[in-house]
């Protein structure tokens, strides 16, 4: 390990200093995309990697003689160096220690990714190459406005989809950074015994570090437990907003840096076959729940639109069971570890009061959140109200269509200024499908990262985009409830405003090659 440091520092000295970090950023990108995308990495590309850590990293910059850059461009050559290094390691552990303290999880996550891609596909073409064309060819209605489906029955149907009876509890709407974060931090610092936070995303920015540093204070007298996603986390960590200060120096490591100097604990979920967990859950002693869309990060503090759900009730109790099942699985033992959460069992520890609320899931061979939102537009009467960052999936798209034919009101809120070129691209396509069949589309000014249906007095909201990854692959969490009190909150503190707010689009947009084959790709991929 060390002659390969001599060597590259060796390397280094021998650059001048414009040309090799050009160099160097080049063949870094080049080749985490590579093996990420080819999901294998040979011995030597391992090696390569565990070689470095945070600390070899910093030291070899500090001491490389004509690569003594400073400022930002050294500090953009350290992460980037680090986050090579950090991919080595994520794609290790996902492909090499995975199968052996993980084999069940890792088999089921690759049958369930074959048989869903599979499936996918030939629906897909089923769906481009007649269904479309023919309901195309049906005149649209007029809004019927019917009075709505029988929420009662859909409940009890819902209990079938799901596999499981809804749970009873409270859900309060928190709209937008500022009344999240500020709301979870009260909570953080009232918390007595315990936090868990289970994340896509646990960013390395001002803001997140500010989150990081509250946390780790509190680990002083707390148990605080932190699981992240592996992908997600790394590919976030190397987009830095627009509005973060310049001078800020970013962690190169944020796991390192929330334990250093902490009695946090802290895991990092790996990625069998590329998958991911895209859940977003924070949970305050085992009694208080905050579950919905947002990663911690400045974007979801300041730049977007998003919304949390405040949650309290017995369904708190079934959130912690899955995340300590999920923190089991992603320790040294894996499925030996989730194999006894799952023994121990759900332990009550909320007051038994609320209305049903249903936990609606992604997992392997289980689409709950797909299953139930697609059979809700199959059965709505009056209108389907939906507002998501990304809207992929042709299957929903088609069902969406045959709705608007039976008379529905059927109106989609998309992000004006998307944070994905590509899923960009898919919209552009779904906007024109959508207006050729009669849907209304809106455009919500700045970027948008709602993810909220409400389908004739049904609310489904969560982590679950509309595309192939939330609805088919990745880990999700959705909550949803028929209670009319907390379906009118959603309508008047999201759907209500956000339509107001919001521009509709009248004529189909113009869509270039380069976009037609990006959506190809994100339907297939993503």
């Amino acid at each position: 390990m060390q002659n390969r440091g001599v060597i590259m520092k060796t390397s280094w000295q021998a650059k001048e200093n414009n040309h090799y970090r050009e160099v160097l950023n080049r063949a870094i990108a080049a080749t985490v995309v590579l093996i990420l995308i080819s999901g294998c990495a040979s011995r030597k590309q391992i090696e390569f990697v565990e070689a470095f850590d945070e600390e070899a990293i910093s030291a070899q910059i500090s001491v490389a003689g004509p690569l003594d850059i400073s400022g930002n461009g050294r500090q953009n050559t350290a992460r980037r160096t680090a986050a090579f290094a950090q991919a080595g390691v994520l794609l290790t552990r996902s492909f090499r220690v995975d199968p052996i303290n993980r084999p069940v999880s890792n088999i089921l996550s690759l049958s369930s990714y074959a048989l869903k891609s599979t499936g996918g596909l030939l629906r897909r073409v089923a769906l481009s190459a007649a269904q479309f064309p023919s309901l195309e060819a049906t005149p649209i209605p007029q809004v019927s406005y019917e009075d709505g489906m029988d929420l009662e029955q859909w409940e009890k149907d819902l209990d079938k989809i799901s596999g499981a009876k809804s749970s009873k509890g409270k859900i309060s709407f928190l709209v937008d950074g500022e009344e999240y974060f500020n709301r979870l931090l009260e909570a953080v610092d009232s918390a007595n015994e315990s936090i868990d936070i289970r994340t896509y995303i646990f960013d390395n920015d001002d803001y997140a570090v500010s989150v990081a540093n509250k946390l780790k204070d509190k680990s002083k007298n707390v148990d605080v437990r932190v699981l992240v996603d592996g992908l997600g986390n790394l590919m976030a960590m190397q987009a830095d907003s627009a509005s973060m200060p310049d001078d800020f120096e970013v962690p190169l490591s944020m796991e390192r840096y929330i334990e250093r100097d902490s009695k946090i604990r802290m895991r990092t979920k790996s990625n069998p076959w590329l998958t991911g967990d895209h859940t977003k859950t924070t949970i305050i002693d085992k009694k208080l729940a905050f579950v919905g869309g947002m990663n911690i990060g400045r974007e979801y503090r300041y730049e977007w639109h998003d919304i949390m759900m405040e949650v309290t009730g017995p369904i708190v109790d079934k959130l912690q069971y899955d995340t300590d099942k999920a923190w089991a699985k992603a320790g040294f033992l894996g499925d030996v570890a989730n194999f006894f959460a799952f023994l121990k069992g759900k332990k009550t520890h909320a007051d038994d009061e609320g209305y049903p609320v249903r936990a609606l899931y992604t997992r392997n061979f289980d689409s709950h959140i797909y299953r139930a939102q697609i059979e809700a537009i199959r059965r709505a009467k009056r209108y389907i109200l939906i507002e998501n960052a990304y809207f992929s999936d042709d299957s929903i798209l088609y069902e969406l269509a045959k709705a608007r034919r039976r008379g529905v009101d059927v109106r989609v809120i998309l992000p004006e200024a998307g944070n994905h070129g590509a899923l960009n691209a898919s919209n552009q396509v779904a906007i024109n499908k959508m207006l050729k069949n009669g849907i209304r589309v809106y455009l919500f000014p700045g970027m948008s990262h709602v993810k909220a249906a409400v389908i004739d007095g049904w609310a489904c909201v969560g982590s679950a985009n509309f595309d192939k990854l939330s609805l088919k692959i990745n880990k999700e969490l959705n909550l949803s409830t028929s209670h009319e009190a907390a379906v009118n909150e959603l309508l008047d503190r999201v759907f209500i405003p956000d339509l107001a707010r919001s521009k509709e689009i009248n004529q189909e947009v113009d869509i270039t090659l380069q976009a037609r084959l990006l959506e190809i790709l994100v339907d297939e991929a993503l």
